[in-house]
C-alpha cells in the first residue's frame, strides 16, 4: 500500500466505485487496491460529479484533462515571461515565488509549480532546466553505488538543540566538500546558519586528515560561542570529526544516509557556488585569501535561497577563492 506513484487507470477506478457504493472505507479501499488512503480520498474528492456521485468513465475523462491541461505559468503570458525571465537571470524557482509572494502580486505561486513547469514534457525542447543551479535534466534522486561504512561517534541530527533548528542563535555551521570533475580538486565549504556567513577552503584530497586539518584551521581562531556546532553529510572525509569536540568544544551532527537535503543551508549555497565554478573547473588556478567581508557569491538581485529568501544578509562571505 502507497507504493506505486502513477496514475489510477480505468480498471482501478471502477474497483473503487464499486467499493465505495458498498460502503467500504477509505483506507480499505486503499489497501485492496493498493494505494494509500490519502490518493483514494483525493481521487473521489476531484473527480466525483455535483449531481451523479462518483462514476468510473467519468472520473477517468476529468483526470485526464486536467492532465492535459496548461499550467498556471503557460496560461498567463506575463507569468511566464516573468518566469522565464529571471530564470535566466540565475534566480531559483524558490527565490521567484518568494519575490511574488513579497511583491503581493496576483500571480503568486509555489517554488514546486515553476519546477512542473521547467520539467513539463511539452517544454522540454526549451531546456529551461539549464538555469537551475544544478543544470538537471530530469527530475528525482541519484542512485547511490555503495554503502558507505558508518561514521564513528556521529551524532544525528534529529539530536540537535531547538536553537539550531529555528536559527535563533547564531555559532551553528552546515558543512560540506564540494567535488570537481578531476576528483583531486575539492573545496570545503563551511555556512553559517542564522547569517549565511561562508568559509571556503580548496583541498588537494578529501582524506579525513585533510578535511580535519582545514576544518580546525578555519574554526579554531572563532571565539567559542562562534563554534557551537556543525551539521555534516556521511561522507568519509569527516570521519575526525570528534577532533573537533575534543579540541575546540564544537558539536558535531549528521544527516539521515542519503538525505543531504537535512543541510539544506549549505545545499543552496553550493548551488549557488557551483554556477561560477562548475564540474570543470579546476582549482589550481585558484588560490585561497581570507577577505573579510568576501565577495558575494550571488548577483545584487539574487539572494541566497532560504527560509527568507529575499534577505539581503544572505551573502557569502569568509574565506574566498580569489583568482
Amino acid at each position: 500500500m502507497g507504493a506505486k506513484y502513477d496514475q489510477l487507470d480505468l480498471d482501478e477506478r471502477i474497483e473503487m466505485s464499486r467499493l465505495y457504493e458498498a460502503g467500504t472505507s477509505r483506507r480499505e479501499i486503499g489497501r485492496i487496491i493498493g494505494r494509500s488512503a490519502s490518493t483514494v480520498g483525493r481521487e473521489l474528492r476531484r473527480n466525483t460529479l455535483p449531481r451523479g456521485g462518483y462514476k468510473p468513465a467519468s472520473a477517468d475523462r476529468i483526470a485526464l484533462s486536467r492532465r492535459r491541461r496548461l499550467s498556471r505559468i503557460e496560461r498567463s503570458s506575463p507569468l511566464r515571461s516573468y518566469v522565464c525571465d529571471r530564470l535566466a537571470m540565475g534566480w531559483s524557482p524558490e527565490q521567484i515565488a518568494g519575490r511574488l509572494e513579497q511583491e503581493g502580486s496576483g500571480h503568486s505561486i509555489s517554488h514546486e509549480s515553476i519546477y512542473r513547469f521547467i520539467y513539463r514534457p511539452r517544454l522540454r525542447r526549451e531546456k529551461l532546466h539549464r538555469f537551475l543551479p544544478r543544470a538537471k535534466a530530469t527530475r528525482g534522486r541519484r542512485y547511490f553505488k555503495r554503502r558507505r561504512d558508518p561514521i564513528r561517534g556521529r551524532t544525528s541530527i534529529h539530536e540537535r538543540p531547538q536553537a539550531v533548528e529555528t536559527r535563533e542563535q547564531f555559532g551553528h555551521w552546515e558543512g560540506d566538500l564540494m567535488q570537481f570533475r578531476t576528483q583531486r580538486g575539492n573545496l570545503l565549504t563551511l555556512c553559517e546558519r542564522k547569517t549565511r556567513f561562508t568559509f571556503t577552503a580548496p583541498l588537494p584530497n578529501k582524506q579525513a586528515e585533510t578535511t580535519d586539518d582545514a576544518l580546525r584551521e578555519i574554526l579554531g581562531p572563532l571565539p567559542e560561542p562562534a563554534r557551537r556546532s556543525v551539521t555534516f553529510d556521511n561522507g568519509s572525509e569527516f570521519a575526525l570529526h570528534q577532533n573537533l569536540n575534543a579540541e575546540l568544544a564544537t558539536h558535531t551532527y549528521f544527516c539521515d544516509p542519503h538525505s543531504p537535503w537535512q543541510r539544506g543551508t549549505i545545499e543552496n549555497t553550493n548551488g549557488l557556488l557551483r554556477r561560477d565554478m562548475p564540474r570543470q573547473t579546476n582549482l589550481h588556478d585558484y588560490t585561497a585569501r581570507t577577505t573579510s567581508p568576501g565577495p558575494s557569491t550571488q548577483h545584487p538581485e539574487n539572494p541566497s535561497a532560504s527560509k527568507h529568501p529575499l534577505k539581503p544578509s544572505s551573502k557569502t562571505s569568509g574565506a574566498a577563492l580569489d583568482l
